[in-house]
């Protein structure tokens, strides 16, 4: 049994060699169990980096991972679907995208994660509701997805507990980066969630954790081919994240926006176009339409149609929020004291934005945090955000900055202002879907 050995396996890596399934099993079994030190998790991370895995080792790793705890069976009358993005600024698509799907006969249990860095959490945006509990028991997660059809929540019970150790290893040893590791640790928590169907949403661009477009597809076919590996149907879209996605940037300026959008008080071209597209793809995988074109135009009338809203609005309530959270946000979700508009130092047209440091500045101003432990200020933000092509004067800011005070509100303004590039020429917006990649790619 020495091949089985913790360091025998790292040794084996170290060498270049392939690893068996069992021996990938043993070691994640050995880290969920304590057997494996944490040492020897972070050699085993650098030598994953290093070295990479083939793709029936990336399989083996997230099946070994997915297995560690609890794995979500349904029993439902429709497909269990679900979408992950790999995170960005002003992505407010779970919320619009759960409900909607949902009005198409899906059902989403959607586990979602805490901002970290200049990237916003689902998380964090459903805890600026009042009473709305995003981390409620496993049957509560289980009841409102199967009355309501989609329930967005945190991460509760015991899924995928290795990945949490193995990601707070990674997060300190410089091995986040791996795609190999991201592959799996991605995956296992979602083939723990007991889904049917999956589409990922990898960005690229300045905002995105990718910003290459080379690295995006890289991860984007590492998932497609892994999840599909394991038996669970997987598609990928590749999306622009050259500029905030939504407008608003945020927690409770996401919730606000997300409600203007689903009653139809506001639907951005961008934002909507991401939204039906990701939808659609998860459609298609759930065979809830018999095609892509058939799957966009169900989305666009549950969308239109106010069902979307209807089952975001019951979602809501059944998590303990308000009842006429939609109509009246204003009246639930916390204001920041300072709201006042950035404009740019001359007018012009929106050439280039640097996305992340748009998220870095939510950040700064409270609405982000840099450590896990860190409290967030749900009411701050940025709203109104000027597109690429836009055209800024002193009519039309750059954005608006909802900040806790004067000194924040002017340091966020800068930054905004260094975050924008403004100039003379016409600037077209980059294409917004670059491409998909599916299992067949």
């Amino acid at each position: 049994m020495s091949h089985h050995l913790p360091q025998e396996i790292i040794r084996h890596k170290r060498d270049g060699g392939v690893l068996a399934a069992e021996q990938i099993q043993s070691f994640i079994e050995g880290l969920t169990s304590g057997r494996v030190s944490e040492g020897q998790a972070a050699s085993f991370a650098m030598a994953v980096f290093f070295r990479g895995l083939s793709v029936p080792e990336r399989v083996a790793l997230t099946r070994a991972m997915t297995q560690s705890g609890e794995v979500l069976k349904w029993d439902l009358p429709g497909p269990v679907l679900d979408k992950h993005s790999t995170g960005g600024v002003g992505d407010t698509v779970s919320l619009a995208l759960g409900p909607a799907v949902a009005a198409c006969g899906g059902y989403v249990p959607m586990i979602s994660g805490r901002g970290l860095g200049h990237t916003g959490g689902t998380l964090d945006k459903l805890d600026s509701i009042p009473g709305y509990v995003s981390q409620p028991d496993i049957e509560t997660f289980r009841r409102v997805t199967r009355e309501v059809g989609c329930a967005i929540i945190g991460q509760t019970a015991d899924l995928a507990p290795a990945d949490k150790r193995l990601y707070s290893i990674r997060d300190v040893t410089a091995t986040v980066e791996s795609i190999d590791l991201i592959t799996a640790s991605i995956l296992s928590k979602k083939l723990a969630a007991g889904l049917h169907g999956l589409v990922m949403d990898v960005k690229f661009g300045s905002g995105a954790f990718m910003d290459n477009t080379a690295d995006a597809r890289a991860l984007a076919e590492s998932l497609v081919l892994v999840a599909n590996g394991a038996g669970l149907p997987t598609s990928a879209l590749l999306t622009d994240m050259n500029e905030s996605l939504a407008s608003a940037a945020g927690n409770a300026v996401e919730v606000a926006y997300t409600a203007d959008y689903l009653t139809g008080r506001r639907r951005e071209a961008r934002f909507h176009e991401v939204t039906v597209e990701l939808s659609a793809e998860m459609l298609v995988l759930g065979k809830l339409a018999a095609d892509i074109s058939e799957a966009r135009a169900k989305i666009e009338d549950a969308i239109a149609s106010g069902k979307a809203a209807e089952i975001f609005q019951r979602m809501v309530v059944a998590l303990g929020g308000p009842s006429d959270l939609l109509e009246n946000h204003r009246k639930h979700l916390t204001a920041a004291p300072v709201v006042r508009p950035v404009h740019a130092e001359r007018p012009g047209t929106v050439q280039s934005v640097s996305t992340r440091e748009v998220g870095i500045a939510v950040v700064a101003l409270g609405g982000g945090r840099t450590r896990p432990q860190d409290p967030v200020d749900h009411a701050v933000g940025l709203t109104e955000l000027a597109g690429v092509g836009e055209r800024v004067d002193g009519e039309r800011p750059l954005g608006i900055v909802h900040a806790r005070s004067e000194e924040a509100a002017e340091a966020a303004a800068r930054a905004v202002r260094a975050a924008y590039m403004v100039g003379e020429t016409s600037a077209p917006s980059g294409k917004l879907i670059l491409e998909r990649i599916g299992a067949n790619a």
